[in-house]
């Protein structure tokens, strides 16, 4: 499985080879290294390690740095695949993806803070019409007369945004591996700067 990690930068338009003008957004892929490969016989699953990123050498635990062996990586990830002919050290590129594959992206998506149902849910609110003053955002009726209670899961005012959102079937509309940049359709979970796993499907 092709695998690496990126950073958001922004969106733009690609137009394609057909004239088609497509959504896209800017993905930087600094090379990666393999840290650790984890096996069934040693840790009861197969998976791969990789570090990316720089970060203050102050910043890490001793614990760490010594799983490390001194290098110090800002972000560290694991992908659940076997290593095949990868060994600790080895460096992962943004070349390993090709333009037109179809990967799948995750990332932690913007946090909008405290929300009123019709942005959180897309509820249509209250009438507009004369009679009404402060309710036509409001949530209106929660629950029945015959329970006397409010059933659970039902959709209220309350935080939105901060959740891991996987983003599926993106096509990679181009790889520039001298600047280690991936161009993706469409948009991607986030704001500007975070970090985004990708996937091939």
């Amino acid at each position: 499985m092709k695998f690496t990690l990126a950073t958001k930068q922004h969106m733009t338009q690609f137009f394609g080879e057909d004239g088609k003008v497509h959504p896209a957004t800017v993905l930087t892929a600094t090379p990666m290294t393999v840290t650790a490969i984890k096996t069934k016989e040693s840790d009861g699953y197969e998976a791969i390690q990789i570090g990316s990123g720089v970060q203050k050498k102050e910043r890490i635990s001793k614990a760490l740095s010594g799983h490390l062996k001194g290098e110090t990586f800002r972000n560290l990830k694991e992908f659940r695949t076997p290593g095949g002919d990868l060994a600790v050290g080895a460096t992962i590129a943004c070349d390993i993806f090709q333009k037109g594959e179809i990967v799948s992206i995750s990332g932690v998506s913007k946090g909008k803070g405290f929300q009123g149902v019709m942005k959180r849910h897309g509820m249509h609110g209250g009438w507009h019409q004369h009679g009404q003053k402060h309710s036509m955002r409001e949530i209106g009726s929660i629950g029945s007369t015959g329970q006397q209670r409010v059933n659970k899961g039902k959709r209220m005012p309350g935080r939105m945004g901060s959740d891991r959102v996987t983003q599926k079937s993106v096509v990679i509309l181009d790889v520039d591996v001298e600047n280690g940049l991936l161009l993706v359709k469409g948009a991607v979970p986030g704001r500007r700067g975070t970090l985004v796993e990708i996937k091939q499907n």
